[in-house]
């Protein structure tokens, strides 16, 4: 964890267009694991998705249920290590190999992001690479909190002169050379922590990535993110969303809310178990009401063990009516988050959800609604061998991770704190000393 010391998350390596490589996601949420590892291979570029260089083949999956975790942090580690090893053993034993390392996915912490712009003087008149190197330099050290690790730091545009929104400017003549910096932090004792779990299980963190971020590389057509979207993923702890335009990552927010929530307020209003609130949920949960949900009643199991206490039976329309408010405050808190943000400027952008909660009857007319733009629900575009209970939008995250190394080339990191990272990295008692060493 090294790196760490630096404000900095561990950067990969970007997979070479030419080559296949073997990648795994590591997706640890609040109610659920899923570590998905595959094979990606070089393909001709796709009319929906152009900026993808490989196809991504899955090879192994595990979904397994998610202890020690709460609105995307560690509050036990022991308990969160034995559910993440869960996890990563069954994906192995599926796809037959041993894991040395994973991207993993980040909802928690406070995610954020912030803008910086950094100008320099050219010398000779051409933009060359030494001069993207001390224009993306000069704009990263603008990143560094205290308190705060970088997990992304991608130049949205380049300036030269009065020039503006330039993508490619090697070999371009002009006198003042700029960058646009996206840059996206979250809580560094959050992070170390979940480094941590991933550590003990044996394991080094390839990548840490923004959650909402990933799952929009899953989901999001080339043109969508073309012409301005945003990523809404509806998690169990937390709630974050993500911002395309012009095709690249420009924002990124999220709060602690979401499905669990929803599940909580059942069980309080039902007078029931957690466990059966869920199950209710998965069932009936919706946020429309139909002529029949006065009539259609639902069984409630009592709370007790107790086998003489009869169970409840409430209308479906009672479900909704607990449900439905929850929903409407977590939408209607995206919209405040979006109406701050780059998005509130493309007027015409649609908004795609995805997470675990994003699959209520009815969402997605009621997030149109609320936000007052186009809303679909999003489903990983573009896998092969993805099992089928995986194709929907819970798993949006996990599958955006094996897209990832396809778009690692857009971040900027400094050499030098890499090979901090890059370096041997011995055991996993070597692993965990150095962290306490460089923490305390």
């Amino acid at each position: 964890m090294s790196v760490l010391r630096f404000g900095l998350t561990p950067k990969m390596k970007p997979v070479s267009p030419k080559r296949a490589a073997v990648v795994a996601g590591l997706d640890i949420g609040t109610s659920k694991n899923v570590c998905m590892i595959a094979r990606l291979e070089p393909q001709a570029p796709q009319d929906v998705l152009r900026r993808r260089s490989h196809g991504v083949r899955v090879l192994g999956f595990a979904h397994t249920a998610a202890s020690g975790m709460k609105a995307g942090s560690v509050i036990d580690l022991v308990e969160a290590e034995e559910a993440v090893r869960q996890a990563i053993d069954i994906a192995e034993s599926m796809a037959g190999v041993q894991l040395e390392s994973v991207v993993v996915a980040l909802s928690g912490g406070r995610l954020g992001s912030e803008r910086f712009v950094a100008t320099i003087e050219l010398g000779n008149g051409a933009v060359g690479e030494a001069d993207i190197g001390r224009v993306l330099a000069a704009a990263s050290r603008h990143s560094v909190r205290d308190g705060r690790a970088v997990l992304h730091s991608i130049p949205i545009g380049y300036a030269l002169d009065a020039a503006t929104g330039i993508r490619e400017p090697r070999g371009m003549l002009g006198h003042t050379f700029g960058v646009d910096m996206h840059m996206v932090a979250a809580d560094v004792a959050t992070v170390r922590n979940l480094m941590l779990t991933i550590e003990r299980s044996h394991l080094s963190v390839e990548a840490m990535v923004a959650s909402p971020y990933v799952a929009g590389l899953a989901v999001l057509a080339d043109d969508e993110s073309d012409l301005g979207a945003a990523t809404i993923d509806l998690g169990a702890g937390t709630t974050t969303l993500a911002v395309f335009s012009a095709g690249r990552f420009v924002h990124t927010d999220g709060f602690a809310l979401g499905g669990a929530h929803i599940t909580m307020d059942l069980a309080r209003g039902l007078n029931t178990r957690i466990a059966d609130a869920e199950r209710i949920k998965a069932i009936y949960g919706s946020v429309l009401t139909g002529g029949s949900d006065e009539r259609d009643m639902i069984t409630v199991p009592p709370v007790g063990d107790d086998e003489r206490e009869p169970p409840q039976f409430v209308p479906r329309a009672a479900v909704v009516r607990i449900i439905k408010p929850r929903v409407e405050e977590i939408l209607e808190m995206v919209r405040d988050r979006l109406a701050n943000s780059p998005f509130a400027a493309e007027p015409r952008a649609r908004v795609v959800l995805t997470g675990g909660a994003s699959q209520l009857a009815g969402i997605a007319d009621l997030a149109a609604r609320i936000l007052k733009r186009p809303v679909r629900i999003g489903r990983p575009l573009g896998l092969s061998g993805l099992p089928e209970a995986a194709k929907g939008p819970a798993f949006a995250v996990a599958a955006g991770l094996l897209v990832y190394p396809q778009a690692a080339h857009l971040e900027h990191f400094e050499p030098r704190r890499t090979r901090q990272l890059m370096t041997g990295t011995g055991g996993y008692m070597a692993r965990v000393g150095r962290w306490l060493r460089e923490s305390f």
